[in-house]
């Protein structure tokens, strides 16, 4: 099939590699000039696990342009929705992305939405935007399902295929499309298809601030939350997955979406305590670091080493990591910080220009009062922290193997 993709961020580019590999020939749209010429020349302008190689193998099926110039019938919406300042989703890039497709494609076209938007966006503002433009076409939801660091293998292995629809072509089309694929389909209306994406990621954030909520209790009755969520999550009711405690969630998903969905529910007149105290606690979870490093010292002036920037292992995104609001408050205390990361210091400049970057975990030791384990790299598991001045190990993800020779604290256990 011949499929053009709007968007080439990480949902975008992994979907268009992903349909080369699986044998159609792809279009990727974008308007950042630099990311296209990076694409066509067989680089990936992102960061993520065996989208390289992938990409080089299928270049001969990937077209890159700046330009609306639409030939395929298939059409797939995958730009970015940020927040706005008072939590709602900012529109803009994907009511432009549509407004350009309308324009610019061939009658009888399937529009299909991946970007993350609230319940109800596809039918009541996208498509009667479209319609201004008369053609006929037809719209699809679809909502991706992508881990940051695993995005290629689950889209590949997908849990589940969500199509919201209207109609039977667009059902019929998008099957075909997927049927490579070896997972359940299920077929909704794009509202629920919507809704389906808010409410999985507003589980799983909720797993994971309740596991912390639970740590900050094991952490005042000195036992190991690891342990207990262990016991939790062999119930088959409740599973072992997101019941790692520790700074709480980052990343461009979470956050967003259950700002969004709070927000979005209280302006239809519902206000979802739940989804609040989720994000309140995630709020609060970070600094909980720095009440434990300041039983030990005053930071005014202290070497801090602050190891992980990105906000999880094997990716270089920093949107929302928890890191931020840690080094924002030991910054306010005027503490000195020394950071590494494999991977996300380039991107955490631009938050944190001043703070020094090292090159490696020795140099951000060296002479350190203090490490802070902030992100669970596995270049972390096996550390020497010989050369610190003060062997004060925090952690805020679990992730060291050894504690010997250390004064040792976990935020949660």
């Amino acid at each position: 099939m011949e499929i053009c993709i709007v968007g080439a961020g990480y949902v975008g580019l992994t979907t268009a590699v992903c349909f080369a590999e699986m044998g159609n020939e792809v279009k990727i749209i974008d308007i950042d000039k630099e990311k296209i010429e990076k694409i066509k020349s067989g680089i990936a302008p992102i960061y993520e696990e065996g989208l390289q190689k992938l990409m080089e193998k299928n270049l001969d099926r990937i077209e890159a342009t700046t330009s609306y110039s639409i030939e395929e019938n298939i059409i797939f919406i995958c730009v970015g929705t940020p927040s706005l300042p008072d939590g709602k989703i900012n529109l803009k890039y994907v009511l432009d992305a549509a407004e350009n497709v309308a324009k610019n494609m061939k009658e009888e076209s399937i529009i299909v939405i991946k970007s993350t938007i609230f319940p109800g966006t596809t039918q009541k503002i996208v498509k009667p935007l479209i319609e201004k433009y008369g053609k006929k076409f037809s719209i699809a939801m679809n909502p991706e399902f992508l881990r940051e660091g695993k995005a290629i293998y689950d889209f590949m292995n997908p849990d589940r295929i969500v199509i919201g629809i209207e109609d039977g072509k667009a059902e019929n089309v998008l099957r075909k499309l997927y049927e490579p694929i070896k997972a359940p389909i299920i077929i909704t209306t794009p509202t629920e298809a919507e809704m389906i994406k808010y409410a999985s990621n507003a589980l799983l954030a909720t797993k994971i601030s309740f596991a912390n909520e639970i740590g900050n209790l094991c952490k005042i009755l000195g036992i190991d939350v690891y342990k207990v969520m262990k016991g939790v999550g062999m119930d088959h009711r409740i599973s072992p997955y997101f019941l790692d405690a520790g700074i709480g969630f980052g990343g461009s998903c979470f956050p967003k979406d259950l700002k969004a969905l709070y927000v979005g529910s209280k302006e239809l007149g519902y206000e979802m305590d739940l989804i609040k105290a989720v994000l309140e606690l995630n709020d609060k979870q970070p600094l909980q670091v720095i009440k434990i490093l300041e039983k030990y010292m005053d930071v005014n002036g202290k070497n801090i080493a602050v190891l992980g920037l990105a906000f999880k292992a094997n990716t270089d995104d920093v949107r929302e990591s928890r890191s931020i609001p840690i080094i924002e408050k030991l910054m306010e205390k005027g503490a000195i910080i020394k950071a590494y990361d494999p991977m996300a210091m380039e991107n955490m400049k631009k938050f944190f220009p001043r703070i020094i970057y090292c090159k490696s975990v020795a140099e951000a030791l060296e002479n350190a009062d203090a490490c802070l384990i902030l992100t669970d790299w596995k270049e972390f598991e096996k550390l020497d922290f010989s050369k610190m001045r003060n062997k004060l190990v925090i952690e805020g993800r679990k992730v060291l193997k050894s504690r010997e020779g250390i004064i040792y604290e976990g935020v949660c256990w």
